[in-house]
């Protein structure tokens, strides 16, 4: 198998780019990860090729591995030690209160910080102390596209800001961004990873309650948490006429949602999206609302 050689935590930026074999899995190996390489380009050297892996799901956060759902056995933790040769397997329990706080135990190896490279952002952050949102990947990606189409400029309010996944791509695509983040482990890594993608011109970080933080009038409104709906009365003083809410939930509260921005003297008009399954019977929902 023709590969190019990275550093394990460049590894899920590296995996995205043109050259690379989709067909074949990148092999991480003594601190180093091998990503194949497609017929006729460039590659460093040629390895043997693997079974497949056909373990246990996992999350890789540049060399270390976060496992979901019940407590992984023995063999499963063997098993991904040989596929990743990982510095550490970590088993997020679940995922406590308003601040989002991971419940983590470290299964094997060590944790600590990682940096995340993710459509020309990097993200720093230990994923033992603050939440990292893998699955929200593709929601990213799709909010930023629809900024782009409307043209640059938007002043957008993120209420959930986290470490920055949507505040910092949003800048980067030139919006003007007011990121609210109540917690203050995650707010200590917002305001690096704005400092580190160069934004600090175009986001505002404040840490707290956003129902204290909001202010002024909002082109665009991010309520990435699955709470966003019990924000919605609040959110809906700073916003008007032509702005757009991107509301997360657990369910389709579209209905709650349209009866919240009427009272308010909007005339709403609410596409469903499902994100990805949560649980068995629950889909992560995000409710788009355009304003009228």
């Amino acid at each position: 198998m023709r590969v190019r050689r990275f550093r394990p935590c460049d590894l899920q930026g590296a995996a995205r780019e043109d050259w690379v074999d989709a067909e074949r899995r990148a092999v991480v190996q003594d601190g180093v990860a091998y990503i194949p390489v497609k017929e006729g380009e460039r590659h460093d050297l040629v390895i043997p090729e693997r079974k497949p892996y056909r373990g246990r799901g996992y999350q890789l956060l540049g060399d270390l591995v976060l496992l979901h759902g019940s407590p992984p056995t023995s063999q499963e933790v063997d098993e991904i030690r040989e596929w990743l040769d990982p510095r550490g397997i970590l088993w997020v329990r679940g995922i406590a209160g308003i601040e989002r706080a991971p419940r983590v135990e470290i299964i094997w190896g060590t944790a600590g910080e990682v940096r995340q490279k993710e459509y020309g952002c990097t993200f720093t952050l230990d994923p033992a102390r603050v939440m990292y949102a893998m699955g929200n990947l593709s929601e990213r990606h799709r909010v930023v596209n629809l900024v782009k189409e409307n043209g640059a400029g938007e002043r957008v309010g993120d209420l959930f800001a986290g470490i920055g996944y949507f505040s910092i791509p949003l800048a980067r695509a030139g919006c003007r961004v007011h990121a609210m983040e109540i917690s203050p482990v995650a707010f200590g890594y917002l305001l690096r990873n704005i400092r580190e993608n160069d934004v600090s011109d175009r986001v505002k970080p404040e840490c707290g309650n956003c129902r204290d933080l909001l202010e002024g009038e909002y082109d665009r409104l991010i309520l990435g948490h699955f709470d966003a709906p019990d924000h919605l009365s609040e959110a809906l003083a700073h916003v008007k006429a032509g702005s757009v809410l991107h509301i997360h939930s657990l369910r389709d509260e579209s209905n709650r949602i349209g009866s919240l921005a009427r009272g308010a003297g909007f005339t709403p008009a609410i596409t469903t999206r499902r994100v990805k399954s949560y649980a068995p019977h629950t889909w992560h929902m995000v409710q788009d609302v355009a304003l009228s």
